[in-house]
């Protein structure tokens, strides 16, 4: 007894949904090699054109894409062939806010005040003097030197507190004042005299003017001995702005200085530094008083 199967066949095409495969129930039938060649070839021309196809339109969007830069491109370089005066000012190109730099006024330090110039003449040098201002106190150290301070002496009558050539080089260069006081070490004592004229230049042309034979006039008393009247002794001349300044040093002893006297020699330096200083130290003062007006 056999089965057939009613209705007509379907035809079966793999690249067409809900198409079914015939099936032999029972027989053991050839699959058709040829229709299923054909259909591969169809599909496969399908999807050539679809390939075709959309490069087609992934064409057309480039080009609509290099139009569209071509034109911006054309609009940048129009801007560029135009007049620099039909180009936006800087102010009218947008942006973010403008950085404004920090300005400053520019400053100049005054430059600093010159001591010198405040004992250089008597119109600018009008701090009080006196020998107890210029050499303070009963003694001066030095390192490990203390020197008593001795009699002192201030005068108007520069040439009557000199000797040798002095109390003229005082005389031409119109000396107003000299000041003078002893310090001893031991046996040996030092006056310092300090002249005072109007200029520097007076002080300046004193101190050139004065010689080996131009000296002050040694200062005893107050326990101090004579010294200097008939010995040996060492002297030295300087000057400093208005004032020019002089040592006598020698022993109490009365015997002659030499050259192997080290410490008279060191105790002329000493005092000699110390009144150069001291002359400095009033232009100082007077310069720092300026500058804080």
């Amino acid at each position: 007894m056999s089965y057939g199967q009613g209705g007509p066949q379907s035809q079966w095409d793999p690249w067409k949904p809900n198409s079914q495969q015939p099936w032999n129930h029972g027989t053991d039938q050839t699959p058709d090699w040829a229709a299923l060649a054909e259909a591969s070839e169809t599909r496969n021309k399908r999807r050539r054109l679809m390939f075709i196809g959309g490069g087609a339109l992934a064409t057309v969007a480039v080009g609509a894409v290099v139009a569209a830069a071509v034109v911006s491109s054309g609009g940048s370089d129009e801007a560029s062939n135009k007049p620099t005066s039909q180009l936006p000012a800087t102010a009218d190109i947008p942006g973010g806010p403008a950085a404004t730099a920090p300005s400053f006024d520019p400053t100049t330090a005054p430059p600093p005040l010159d001591p010198k110039d405040f004992v250089a003449s008597k119109g600018k040098d009008t701090a009080p003097l006196g020998v107890d201002i210029l050499f303070p106190g009963t003694q001066l150290t030095v390192g490990e030197t203390v020197y008593k301070k001795g009699p002192k002496d201030d005068t108007k009558n520069c040439a009557s507190a000199a000797q040798g050539t002095l109390p003229k080089v005082f005389t031409d260069n119109d000396c107003t004042r000299l000041l003078r006081v002893t310090y001893t070490k031991d046996d040996v004592a030092v006056t310092v005299g300090v002249a005072v004229f109007d200029t520097e230049a007076q002080a300046a042309k004193a101190k050139g003017q004065a010689d080996s034979k131009s000296i002050v006039e040694s200062l005893s008393g107050k326990g101090v001995k004579t010294f200097c009247n008939a010995a040996v002794c060492r002297s030295t001349t300087n000057a400093y702005g208005r004032y020019a300044y002089f040592t006598i040093s020698g022993f109490t002893t009365g015997k002659d200085v030499t050259t192997k006297d080290t410490k008279v020699f060191t105790t002329g330096d000493d005092l000699a530094e110390f009144a150069f200083r001291q002359i400095r130290r009033r232009g100082e003062a007077q310069a720092s008083a300026a500058a804080n007006q």
